[in-house]
């Protein structure tokens, strides 16, 4: 008997995936619920088990065909069989003794030649080019062609040969009338710089398919362009209490929750707090209504293998600063390891991307539609900034909300971020919510 390995259901307005790759080949024995096939979608990976235990005899998609929900993947027969058996290879028995030729050809081949050849009769003359050197000469040469043709010869050549000592009569040029180049200078002295790794592996040039994922991505970020009136608005904020209150409690804090005190939790409350305050970068536009979210979903960009995903870290609001460090340390593993769900990836409100965790100093961040808010953070580098009267060097980290304008004003932006950085310097208001 044999069952249909059919496409699943994929999630809220996903109807087609990619085959990604098979993980078993047609006439492998299978477990049932273990993973045969990869598929990709526009979000997320997912692994497609065997509805039963028996042999995989069909596959109907190979990678990289695109398929419809409910669409047939393969078969699996779970009595073992293969539902198109292969035809019995018989054995051709020869209808003619060939036993006396093939002893014909065996005394033939061992049997010695009449004559020996003879490889050396007669000593061929070999004309040896005489091979370039370096030369003493040099500099009678290179007079000689200073009184010749030195117009022929550029001023770098010249250097070149005078330097090194080359005997520019026995180099063959490669420009025009065979006038000596640099380039050919450089050859003869090994100079010339090899081809890089990759264009060695992979020619001058390599073509390679966008994943799903990131087709995905091209559209979304091209849409958020089209679609919303982009600003962004910048700030800077002295880290210096938040690095001081997380070298203070850093181990009492690990003992308790077994897991480090981040950044990411303080700028998570810090954010809940504003987008309290400021409704409205917590909303989103439909058609012509605007729709105001009274729940806070932390979007939280992830760079993978594949490519950036956006998870969500739901009611962030009633979470403690321990609950936050995990579920956004839970969330990262799972993205990074391709486990994400679709469920995972939606209804967020806000989204923060970290930049910093890769160098960046500045950017402007690109909105997460339907999303009309998001923050960047940035690295945390020591500045001179004037404290009360004096110079001094803190840990400074700037602050980049891009938001649209459509239906957040500049007063609204500029007030959210200014309240962000003011929690963020003073962390001890996140306690007191004020």
């Amino acid at each position: 008997m044999s069952e249909k390995i059919l496409v699943p259901a994929l999630g809220e307005s996903i109807t087609e995936a990619t085959i990604a790759k098979w993980l078993k080949n047609e006439g492998d024995a299978v477990e049932a619920d273990e993973p045969i096939v990869e598929l990709e979608t526009d979000k997320v990976n997912l692994e497609v088990p065997s509805p039963v235990t028996g042999i995989l005899t069909e596959i109907a998609s190979k990678d990289g065909s695109v398929v419809e929900v409910g669409s047939l993947l393969g078969s699996v027969s779970e009595n073992g069989e293969n539902s198109s058996p292969k035809e019995e290879i018989k054995k051709i028995e020869p209808t003619v003794n060939i036993e006396p030729l093939v002893n014909k050809i065996k005394e033939e081949n061992l049997t010695p030649p009449n004559k020996e050849p003879n490889i050396f009769e007669e000593e061929d003359e070999i004309d040896e080019e005489e091979p370039l050197v370096l030369t003493n000469e040099i500099k009678e040469e290179n007079n000689q062609l200073k009184n010749n043709n030195s117009q022929d010869l550029s001023p770098a050549v010249r250097k070149i040969v005078v330097e090194n000592n080359i005997d520019i009569a026995k180099i063959k040029g490669s420009g025009k009338e065979g006038r000596v180049l640099k380039g050919d200078l450089l050859n003869l002295m090994g100079a010339n710089p090899k081809p890089s790794e990759r264009k060695i592996k992979y020619g001058q040039e390599e073509r390679i398919k966008m994943t799903r994922l990131r087709q995905t991505i091209a559209k979304r970020l091209k849409q958020a362009q089209e679609n919303a009136a982009l600003l962004t608005t910048f700030n800077e904020v002295d880290m210096t209490n938040i690095n001081q209150m997380r070298k203070d409690n850093q181990e009492d804090f690990q003992n308790r929750y077994s897991i480090k005190l981040g950044f990411m939790s303080f700028f998570v409350k810090a954010c809940v707090v504003a987008l309290k305050t400021f409704p409205a970068i917590n909303a989103e536009i439909e058609g012509d209504e605007i729709i105001y979210k009274n729940y806070y979903n932390i979007s939280f960009a992830v760079g993978t293998e594949k490519g950036l995903v956006v998870p969500v870290l739901r009611d962030a609001d009633e979470l403690s600063f321990a609950e936050i460090e995990k579920n956004i340390k839970d969330i990262s593993e799972k993205a990074r390891e391709g486990r994400l769900t679709i469920e995972d990836l939606q209804g967020g409100t806000f989204t923060i991307s970290n930049g910093g965790v890769y160098g960046s100093m500045l950017s402007t961040p690109i909105l997460n539609l339907p999303q009309s808010g998001v923050l960047g953070m940035h690295n945390i580098v020591e500045r001179p900034i004037v404290v009360d009267g004096e110079i001094k060097i803190r840990p400074i980290m700037y602050l980049a909300l891009s938001y649209d304008h459509r239906i957040i004003d500049g007063k609204d932006s500029v007030s959210f971020l200014k309240l962000v950085k003011e929690n963020l310097e003073d962390p001890r208001r996140l306690f007191l919510d004020i």
